[in-house]
């Protein structure tokens, strides 16, 4: 008998086909919970999941007896309760290295936007407003030559400092839990504290994983350090910053500009005040999502979920303790 294994959400139909020939799998849309009766009696037969964003805590675990394996379609884990997980003998996985281009290109291309004012005068021209020359409260902010600050220097980072360094004559300036000599040689990075490249960077790019640690990572405090000319971007996750810190230091000039791939709540409110600013380029968190890599993503996460179902070794296990 094929074991069970239940996918939901973002798992692209390539990673579908191959789980079928294995196992019993039973796909979801990712918006059921455990008030779903189909859902709840999937949970406790099913020997695996895989899809991304369900909260796993322990409450969802006492429903899953016979769980062996969490395979995340993404890099991000933090709606994993692994603590939990290890204790129960459940692996957790997720699909680091595949999505690190796509999302540098992203976050890069969100940069540009935000500092050219690009979606801004896109409007301004399809609007038929363009009717004489570009007025100077209409020009842009360069982004050559300027200063690149990137907090967390993930391998995600790594990518957008070699775009910076090489593409647009940057100089990086970075902040990580550990030093990393050979990016700084690779790219002539240097190592910063979190305040004083806050307030040496023209463009301060922010990429952690989120964790206790970086929870509000940015507040008034950081953003008050920041130079009035500065422009953020947020990468990471949306509760690494303090929203309504940010929307006050966009109101009162604090900074220049923001672009932002994530928020709080996603999808964001539609009378989120972040909406309502021209000078803040938003994006519905599109970081991966091209269907080169995402399909790249699901199959990962697929192998993942195979190797613990066959008594094997993740490529990508994030509980190292479950397998001893």
């Amino acid at each position: 008998m094929k074991k069970k294994v239940i996918a939901y959400g973002r798992v692209r139909e390539k990673a579908q086909e191959k789980l079928r020939k294995a196992y019993d799998l039973q796909y979801f849309s990712g918006e059921e919970d455990l008030a779903d009766e189909t859902f709840k009696q999937a949970l406790r037969e099913a020997e695996g999941i895989i899809g991304l964003g369900i909260q796993v805590d322990e409450t969802f675990l006492n429903h899953a007896p016979h769980l062996k394996v969490i395979s995340n379609v993404s890099v991000g884990y933090d709606n994993l309760n692994l603590d939990e997980m290890t204790k129960r003998g459940i692996a957790g996985t997720n699909t680091p290295g595949v999505l690190n281009d796509t999302t540098a290109d992203a976050i890069f291309g969100l940069l540009l936007a935000t500092a050219r004012r690009i979606p801004e005068l896109d409007r301004y021209v399809k609007q038929g407003d363009w009717t004489a020359g570009l007025p100077e409260s209409k020009f842009g902010y360069d982004v050559h030559h300027r200063k690149l600050g990137i907090i967390g220097m993930g391998r995600i980072g790594e990518a957008i400092a070699k775009r910076g360094h090489f593409g647009f004559d940057m100089e990086i300036l970075y902040h990580n839990r550990s030093r990393k000599p050979e990016l700084e040689a690779e790219y002539a990075a240097e190592y910063r504290e979190l305040n004083d490249l806050l307030e040496e960077s023209d463009f301060v790019c922010l990429m952690t994983p989120l964790t206790p640690e970086t929870r509000r990572l940015m507040g008034h405090e950081q953003f008050a350090r920041m130079k009035k000319s500065a422009i953020f971007i947020n990468g990471s996750r949306g509760d690494t910053v303090d929203e309504t810190a940010l929307v006050e230091a966009l109101q009162n000039g604090e900074i220049r500009s923001a672009g932002l791939d994530v928020f709080q709540e996603e999808p964001v409110s539609s009378n989120h005040p972040l909406l309502n600013m021209n000078q803040v380029v938003t994006l519905p968190h599109i970081g991966s999502a091209t269907g080169a890599t995402e399909d790249e993503m699901s199959l990962l996460a697929a192998e993942n979920l195979d190797a613990v179902l066959s008594d094997k070794r993740p490529p990508n296990l994030l509980n190292e303790k479950v397998m001893s």
